[in-house]
């Protein structure tokens, strides 16, 4: 038997009813509302008026059609006291009466600009009532704060508690705000860090051909880039591997765990890091020679370029203090959702070192005027340009402090230690320090070799084959994984974090997936674009190192298309550090390293010295896909067996079999432009849009046709934002 609903219920036969077409409550023409009188004790319906404070907010649990159409602020409930007396239950229809009362039934009037022109019923206003449609009603639900039931006073009766007066109404309960769609909040993380990383890396680009203008690319430029790597090795050896990899997650834990939201954790972080790194710092420093001497033995065989890279030493080793604290400030806002000053603040730096080589220009002149070298150089030129390194690591550094303070952190510094969980994370950091010590040594030994490759080659008349050009072929190379997987996967690991703490391992293999899918729609063209415009590139940015650029674009090409292992190994070990596990990816970048190193020392040994550096940089890649087949088969098992590689694969593929004939399109143009160009600064302009076109082209074209999900979603999203 179907309980009647309370429009009907009491009603008889011989009662009126209400009218057709007239909405439930309307008085009749005529008739005074009476006071309602108090409901009848139905045990059928007894529980059918029990507020549910949650409801309002479960669109689950409502008729989407209905809701979706149902404006409440242009049909607010009618005022207490304006319902119709009950009648018998069975009454015959009336016939069809007025239409509503305007008073009661009016619709509210948009909101006027100079404010309301009558008074608007139940107390709202004019100027401030809102007025939401269907979109606002669906994609705000989550955001919507729920609504006082208008009807709460009829029924008093039964949502009192048992001997409580009747006339006391219940409080509702509020309901909890539930947090914004992870995708917008993800995408709006990633485009705020893509935005800052692309100012970052442009600016960096500026910097490296200011300092290639100011000292060129040949061995005066190797002994800087070899002092100022120094202490990039050393920062990463003692803790940045640790900061990045074991700390994020601590951090993330000790802010839903601890009282204090994880700011004295913070603190005693912080202060650890200024305390060791300062100590490191002072050591290092006093032992810059031995570290130059381990860095390149071909630099410390001649005593002048020795004397100049150890005087580059002393004002760049104090840079790795401030790498630090930049760093676990950083890490601090991260953790708090603040992900856009960790990559905003080194436009600072690259503004500082810019204007600093700028000015040695505007002092002693270009390169390709002054022809600058180790043994013409002045001291006071080396204090210029070390002062101006140094400066712009500390600018980039206390530039977080107004971040923290915005953010509501105080930084203090905290040496109780003992019993607070940083024994744990230096126990994790054990293994990271052994994954960094691997990294650090194929880079050692890469150093090595290319400098020795390239003050033979630059004998010969080969200049720009040292590690100076492999630097900044690697610098170019890194931007997309810089500016895309970076970015991703930067928002997206403290969210794996907290689903691998919940023991949540399908949510770790979705985000996963989500960041490799969604990385490789930019990183795989971005790959073929580096094999096939990689020398006009090379030739249009270091345009002022002269014929010296083309060997940079022929690395640039080696690396070309190791960036698609290179960023699969990236996102594949967050998943390991999520699950703080910091001995596998130690394991894998054992292989990585001995792999990057073995090759390179090969081609060191097998080709000439001109094509010396260029095999280096392909092994670099060659190490990187010898570890994604590792790390991958490990994360598999720890995941469950299941990564959606299928998935992921299926992407892959399609991606790269859309790019083959696009990159052959673009080199084959860029070619053909230079042949009648030439390739100096003009010709490779001309010569990259040509490619840069016929690319692009060619692979939407490709990628249409394979139908690949990723790609078509991201073009119909910027077209649906252009269309705005």
């Amino acid at each position: 038997m179907n309980a009647p609903y309370d429009g009907d219920r009491a009603q008889g036969t011989g009662g009126p009813g209400p009218a057709q077409g007239t909405a439930p409550g309307t008085p009749v023409p005529g008739q005074v509302p009476p006071p309602a009188p108090a409901p009848d004790q139905d045990p059928y319906v007894r529980d059918a008026y029990d507020y549910d404070p949650y409801r309002s907010q479960d669109l689950s649990a409502q008729d989407p059609v209905a809701e979706a159409l149902y404006d409440r602020a242009s049909h607010p409930p009618p005022p207490p006291g304006t319902y119709q007396e009950p009648g018998p239950l069975y009454a015959a229809p009336q016939a069809p009466g007025p239409g509503p009362d305007p008073r009661v039934w009016a619709q509210t009037p948009p909101p006027e600009p100079d404010g309301p022109s009558r008074h608007l019923p139940y107390g709202d206003h004019a100027a401030t009532t809102q007025f939401v449609g269907v979109d606002s009603l669906v994609t705000s639900a989550s955001d919507e704060q729920p609504e006082p039931d208008a009807f709460t006073h009829l029924y008093r009766d039964q949502q009192a508690a048992p001997g409580a007066p009747a006339d006391e109404a219940p409080v509702a309960t509020p309901a909890p705000s539930k947090p914004a769609g992870k995708a917008a909040s993800l995408l709006k993380s990633s485009a705020v860090m893509a935005a800052g990383t692309i100012v970052s890396r442009i600016t960096g680009f500026a910097r490296t051909l200011v300092i290639a203008g100011a000292i060129g690319v040949t061995t005066l430029n190797d002994s800087y880039q070899v002092a100022n790597t120094l202490p990039t090795i050393i920062y990463i050896l003692v803790g940045g591997g640790a900061l990045n990899a074991v700390f994020i997650p601590q951090l993330v834990r000790s802010m839903k765990t601890d009282e204090d939201g994880g700011e004295a954790y913070a603190n005693r972080l912080l202060t650890l890091v200024v305390t060791l790194l300062g100590a490191v710092t002072t050591v290092c420093v006093l032992a810059a020679p031995l570290f130059i001497r381990l860095m390149s033995p071909t630099i410390a065989g001649d005593p002048k370029r020795l004397d100049v890279a150890v005087a580059f030493a002393h004002y760049c080793l104090p840079t790795m203090f401030f790498m630090g604290v930049h760093v676990v400030l950083g890490q601090i806002l991260n953790a708090r959702g603040r992900f856009g000053a960790m990559m905003w603040t080194p436009v600072l730096n690259n503004i500082v070192v810019i204007a600093t080589f700028g000015a040695f220009i505007w002092a002693f002149g270009g390169f390709t005027t002054s022809g600058v070298s180790e043994a013409t150089i002045t001291p006071e030129g080396v204090r210029l340009l070390g002062i101006g390194t140094l400066l712009g690591l500390a600018v980039q550094s206390l530039a977080m402090l107004p971040y923290l303070r915005d953010a509501g952190f105080k930084p203090r510094l905290r040496f109780d230690w003992k019993g607070h969980g940083l024994g744990k994370a230096v126990g994790l950091a054990k293994w990271t320090f052994f994954f960094v010590l691997a990294n650090q040594i194929g880079l050692v030994v890469v150093t090595q070799l290319a400098t020795a490759a390239g003050t033979a080659a630059d004998k010969l008349g080969h200049g720009g084959t040292g590690i100076t050009a492999y630097n900044y072929a690697l610098l170019l190379w890194q931007m997309p994984q810089a500016i895309i997987t970076v970015s991703v996967m930067t928002a997206v690991l403290p969210r794996i974090s907290r689903s691998a703490h919940d023991g949540d391992a399908a949510a770790v293999r979705d985000d996963i997936s989500y960041g490799l899918r969604t990385s490789a729609v930019a990183i795989v063209p971005c790959a073929f674009a580096f094999l096939a415009l990689g020398v006009p590139m090379s030739t249009l940015l270091y345009a002022s190192a002269g014929k010296d650029a083309v060997n940079i674009g022929y690395i640039l090409m080696a690396f070309g298309l190791g960036l698609i292992p290179y960023s699969v190994q990236y996102v594949v070990l967050r998943g390991f550090y999520a699950y703080e596990d910091t001995r596998t990816p130690f394991y894998n970048t054992v292989i990585v390293a001995a792999v990057n190193a073995g090759v390179s020392a090969l081609a060191y040994f097998v080709l000439p010295a001109r094509w010396a550096v260029v095999g280096m940089a392909a092994a670099y890649g060659l190490g990187y896909l010898a570890g994604v087949g590792v790390a991958w088969r490990r994360l598999k098992t720890r995941l469950g067996g299941d990564l959606d590689g299928a998935h992921v694969m299926r992407t892959y593929t399609r991606l790269i079999g859309a790019c083959v004939p696009a990159a052959v399109a673009a080199g084959a143009a860029a070619y053909g432009v230079t042949q009648v160009l030439g390739s100096g600064a003009l010709g490779s302009l001309a010569a990259l849009v040509a490619g840069g076109i016929a690319l692009g082209a060619v692979f939407l074209l490709a990628a249409k046709r394979m139908r690949i999900e990723e790609l078509n979603s991201m073009v119909g999203m910027v077209r649906g934002r252009l269309g705005r």
